[in-house]
């Protein structure tokens, strides 16, 4: 697999990671002891840091794509194994 190849799946699996993380350690207003602002829903957060959230989605793209990238090493899980329907 070529190095832009396997730049351009990871930034596929970080994107995706990043959204499956994005609701972790969100706290609204309510549960962090404060006021909610005039206009605010309920359900917003308080305080958000992208920091955070790409630290996470950082972590959990790695070791997803660890095991994608070993898989593709491997042939562990083949194209054959996933055709459910014969």
């Amino acid at each position: 697999m070529r190095l832009t190849s396997i730049l351009a799946i990871y930034v596929l699996f970080w994107t995706m990671s990043l959204f499956l993380v994005l609701p972790f350690g969100v706290r609204t207003s309510e549960e962090a002891g404060e006021e909610r602002g005039p206009g605010h829903a309920e359900s917003a957060p308080h305080s958000f840091s992208f920091a955070k959230a790409a630290l996470r989605a950082t972590i959990v793209s790695a070791v997803l794509f660890g095991f994608y990238y070993a898989n593709w090493i491997y042939g562990w899980i083949g194209v054959g194994e996933l055709d459910w329907l014969n």
